[in-house]
């Protein structure tokens, strides 16, 4: 049934939606977190741990330091990945602090494992400022192989991540910039198709022009949209204005004014509202909800209209007031809606193709490729108005973005280790069945116990 028709009242619909973070709380202390470190190796006798542990272990690191191209041979680096956050913008939180950042560290490294078979590991830093950050990244870089930033505020999450990413051999990417940028895409390619709209032809209003906003429009510009389509609404002198050129905005918005230059097009001028008129894209990445953005705003886009709300981890309006507003298509960040847009949709089969082909890095054209994949397994599946996109629990839908980002890298150069496009989904399925599988065996064995109640 489609979120228009649906019967059930507007209070049951805020219940539900409140449920998951009523649970959230007895069940993480059930659990006392939701990841650990586990052992992969066979161990058959007390002998093995000589060869594991000291004294065998010693030649495999003599021969690391002779040759280190060996370290992704003989460990589990080329595996590896650190999940980094100050806490200084945790979801919908804001600054939290490195501490209170650590469940959603943790809940991103289960994603990682579960969807990607990447193996993921929490590294919260109680360091706040650009150079700190950025030298205890270097400092820990030689055991990961690959560093996903997370939840830094804006605007020192550019500089540290352009910074890291000239500076270690490594992949390093920001998932709240790319991550988000390129499952937004893959939303907007169907949700377009669904109302018979051309990415090139829309009229978008782009609320937020942090981490993820600015992100998301280089990404769109880099698909196919001009740029001068795009009304970016922010805030400006402590008040909400769509930008333009009549704003610094290279002073006002660091690493992002030289795009944002090139926006609003037809020099629309006023706040939120004045954007949202005659758009037919509204992509918001604002404050949480369920009030930030409101029904007669969206009445005045134009007809067919798409809204992705993606405020965490309640959005700028609920879903059902924006369907009744018009909007043919609406999506959240949220799992527990119809048309979950969110990074974690994209991230695990990311870094699985990054990390196969042993790629130095994760270009934009990398995170297009796998927006291309996610649609088109959502294609496969057949398209619905809500449902645009597969779920999280498609694991197909990681396997075919590990090909396709696997295989750009590959296209452009940067792949250490060139494999074809049947190496890529074999090595994608292995790691992704095997992580899923060792869930289900410790649940069925009872070494993870059932959730009480």
């Amino acid at each position: 049934m489609s979120m228009q028709r649906s019967e059930v009242s507007r209070d049951e619909r805020v219940k539900r939606a409140a449920a998951p973070g009523e649970k959230a709380p007895a069940l993480h202390a059930f659990y006392r977190g939701k990841i650990e470190a586990s052992v992969k190796c066979a161990i058959t006798s007390f002998d093995d741990l000589a060869v594991w542990y000291t004294p065998g272990v010693a030649a495999p690191c003599k021969e690391i330091a002779r040759d280190p191209g060996k370290l992704r041979e003989y460990t589990n680096v080329a595996n590896a990945v650190a999940v980094v956050s100050d806490g200084s913008r945790v979801l919908g939180l804001g600054n939290i602090g490195p501490r209170a950042s650590l469940p959603v560290m943790e809940g991103k490294a289960l994603l990682f494992k579960y969807l990607g078979g990447v193996g993921a590991f929490p590294v919260v830093l109680d360091a706040h400022e650009e150079d700190e950050i950025v030298q205890a990244v270097r400092w820990i870089a030689p055991g990961f192989g690959g560093i996903n930033l997370e939840d830094i505020a804006t605007p020192k999450c550019f500089p540290i991540l352009e910074r890291l990413r000239r500076e270690l051999d490594i992949p390093v990417w920001h998932d709240d910039q790319q991550g988000t940028a390129a499952v937004t895409l893959a939303g907007l390619y169907n949700a377009l198709e669904l109302v018979g709209k051309r990415l090139d032809g829309v009229t978008i209003a782009l609320l937020g022009a942090g981490a993820a906003g600015a992100a998301t429009l280089r990404v769109l510009v880099a698909a196919g949209v001009p740029a001068e389509h795009v009304r970016v609404v922010d805030v400006v002198e402590g008040e909400t204005a769509v930008l333009g050129r009549e704003h610094d905005l290279e002073w006002l918005f660091p690493h992002r004014g030289g795009l944002l230059t090139r926006t609003n097009g037809e020099g629309v001028r006023g706040s939120t509202p004045d954007a949202l008129a005659g758009a037919d894209v509204v992509l918001s990445f604002t404050k949480p909800g369920p009030d930030t953005i409101h029904k007669a705003w969206l009445q005045a886009m134009n007809a067919r209209g798409v809204g992705f709300f993606m405020a965490n981890p309640t959005p700028e309006i609920w879903p059902w007031d924006a369907a009744e507003a018009g909007l043919a298509i609406v999506g959240t960040g949220r799992g527990d809606f119809p048309n979950q847009v969110n990074n974690s949709l994209g991230f695990p089969g990311i870094f699985r193709g990054t990390l196969d082909v042993c790629a130095t890095t994760i270009t934009d054209e990398m995170a297009i490729a796998a927006a291309q994949a996610i649609a088109q397994t959502a294609v496969d599946r057949g398209l619905r108005e809500d449902a645009i996109l597969p779920t999280m629990m498609d694991s197909e839908t990681f396997v075919n973005q590990a090909v396709a980002v696997g295989r750009k890298a590959v296209e452009q150069g940067i792949a250490r280790r060139p494999l074809s496009e049947a190496e890529l989904r074999a090595e994608a399925e292995i790691h992704i069945c095997r992580a899923q599988r060792e869930t289900t065996i410790l649940q069925r064995e009872g070494h993870i116990p059932p959730p009480p109640g």
